[in-house]
């Protein structure tokens, strides 16, 4: 299969600066540091991590939202890195952002059916009725009752609120879409529903999605693959199934072990993590989670591991790996 997204060694880093009058440029927030990925046609990469590990931001930077501070960017065999805006301009149909917030993400002063159509009037794709045609079709590919078009965003329900989101970024066609958390506001019932039309979508309409997510078992319902994401780089990235059935960076093991399960009787595996995340601005030497990991030894501090395939698909960011020790 094809690859539609390949990333190599993005980048993005926020200056620090002190100063009011003399500001000066004093280091920089490392919110995505060297980054290597890749997205197969048609299929959804599922990104998980901590808050603040970066992964809103490498979505960004891969839609250009977000300048990227070095790397390659590669969209459909492109190279869109350096585009200027004229050029992403065209761009932009193609690729398209569901936020995570519905209410902060539509305008409260426009009715749905508006919101829904302004891709096509910034477009300016057919005329009026064929416009008012796109809307109802739309509208009722996301489930929602065409004759509500004409109400506002506070008249509807929360995961009401994410199907407009779903259908203005549907609008345009689209082939890739970043998904930036968009169930995590939503009740765990409304979720579901929300995820499964996501996959109904995908299927009908050949899509391409990056599911940004820190519900592991949310991207597992709906993802082909999975990466890791921690303190801006990717430890871990393997196909679905196999994620879940042989978690190997110790990170991993960690974040799986943090999933709730549905039963009292089970035995808990409960393991917290120790120590507070590092900061990006300062991240530690060697590998970035040694300080935290439970089965950290002597290079860990010292030397950054790179990515190991431990097995078909399915590559580790650790040094127990890299020096061939057992788990």
């Amino acid at each position: 299969m094809t690859n539609l997204i390949e990333i190599k060694q993005l980048k993005k880093y926020f200056p620090i600066y002190r100063g009011v009058l003399l500001r000066r440029h004093v280091g920089d927030v490392r919110a995505v540091d060297g980054v290597d990925l890749s997205i197969q046609q048609s299929s959804t990469l599922g990104l998980v991590g901590e808050s603040g590990c970066g992964k809103s931001t490498l979505g960004r930077c891969i839609l250009r939202l977000i300048e990227p501070t070095e790397g390659k960017i590669i969209f459909d065999g492109r190279d869109i890195t350096s585009l200027k805006s004229h050029e992403l301009r065209d761009l932009r149909r193609d690729m398209q952002i569901v936020f995570q917030d519905p209410q902060a993400s539509l305008n409260p002063r426009m009715a749905a059916g508006k919101i829904i159509g302004e891709p096509l009037d910034v477009f300016k794709l057919g005329d009026k009725s064929g416009r008012h045609e796109k809307i109802n079709e739309l509208m009722e590919m996301v489930g929602l009752d065409p004759a509500m078009a004409s109400r506002y965003p506070h008249e509807f329900s929360g995961g009401q609120k994410q199907r407009i989101g779903v259908a203005r970024a549907l609008a345009l066609n689209p082939k890739f879409i970043v998904c930036d958390e968009p169930v995590s506001a939503l009740d765990v019932s409304i979720q579901a529903q929300i995820v499964n039309l996501m996959q109904e979508l995908q299927e009908k309409l050949n899509l391409t999605f990056l599911f940004i997510a820190h519900d592991l078992s949310v991207v597992r319902h709906i993802s082909d693959w999975i990466a890791v994401m921690y303190l801006g780089q990717i430890v871990e990235l393997a196909p679905t199934e196999m994620f879940f059935a042989n978690p190997s960076h110790p990170y991993t093991q960690v974040l799986l072990k943090s999933i709730p399960i549905p039963d009292p009787d089970a035995p808990a595996e409960y393991a917290p993590l120790k120590g507070d995340p590092p900061s990006p601005a300062a991240p530690p030497s060697g590998c970035r989670f040694h300080t935290r990991c439970p089965k950290r030894f002597e290079p860990c501090d010292k030397i950054p591991p790179v990515p190991v395939l431990i097995e078909n698909n399915h590559t580790v960011a650790c040094h127990l790996y890299s020096r061939g020790i057992t788990k």
